[in-house]
């Protein structure tokens, strides 16, 4: 589920650039068509597609035969001219073997999220191998407001438990790591509510509460530290 319009940057942000800050960010959460796209803009269909019209003119977004909007190439350019190993690509890095051994000891998937302020974005993941499991994600932004996510990165340093925050009948359990510069961070397991009760959540709040802590030690991150650029 991608985030909402940030009604509050209405007072610091000029309404006409909030708009289409708000489409770019939910095309690139999920691809959407104009309808799609409009509607979770709070937008009629002329005005979000003006506003796409001119991401796709400068190569923000780009549109397909389907009439779909996606991340065109020039967001793709700025994404890949950013891997430039620093923090974020370390993180990455050093989470993945973590994220690997989490899904393959649970059974369920794990997955690394960052997050800004106002929405956690999912950048890596381990998928479950059970024909029943959670998937996607990647390069998708949640609310923090109400999820298991963003209550780690309030709360780092512990696990928390959400169900149906984001999705109907899906259990996420996150652990907030400390900061990383600007940004937050968690690990999360996501999966099918059915297999989640009391006993396999206090099993999976263990490994996860162990990898978590392993990978933080691993980079040097306390939690009155942060990690260095």
């Amino acid at each position: 589920m991608p985030s909402e319009p940030h009604a509050a940057d209405s007072e610091t942000v000029p309404r006409s650039i909030g708009r289409v800050l708000d489409l770019l960010e939910i095309v690139l959460g999920e691809p959407r068509n104009l309808t799609a796209a409009a509607q979770a803009a709070g937008l009629t269909p002329t005005t979000a597609l003006r506003h796409l019209r001119a991401l796709e003119a400068r190569g923000y977004v780009r549109r397909d035969d389907a009439n779909t909007y996606a991340a065109g190439p020039t967001i793709r350019r700025l994404a890949a001219a950013l891997r430039d190993g620093g923090p974020l690509d370390r993180l990455i890095a050093a989470a993945q073997p973590r994220l690997d051994e989490l899904a393959l000891a649970t059974g369920e998937s794990a997955y690394l999220a960052i997050g800004d302020g106002r929405v956690a974005t999912y950048v890596a993941r381990a998928e479950s191998e059970r024909a029943i499991r959670h998937v996607g994600w990647i390069g998708q932004t949640v609310t923090l407001e109400g999820t298991a996510v963003g209550a780690a990165f309030h709360t780092p340093g512990r696990c928390v438990t959400r169900t149906g925050a984001v999705e109907p009948d899906i259990t996420a359990i996150s652990f907030g790591l400390p900061p990383i510069g600007p940004l937050a961070a968690a690990i999360s397991l996501i999966g099918p509510s059915h297999r989640l009760d009391t006993a396999t959540q206090a099993r999976h709040e263990s490994a996860l509460t162990t990898a978590a802590t392993e990978l933080a030690f691993g980079l040097g991150l306390h939690h009155d530290e942060e990690l260095a650029s």
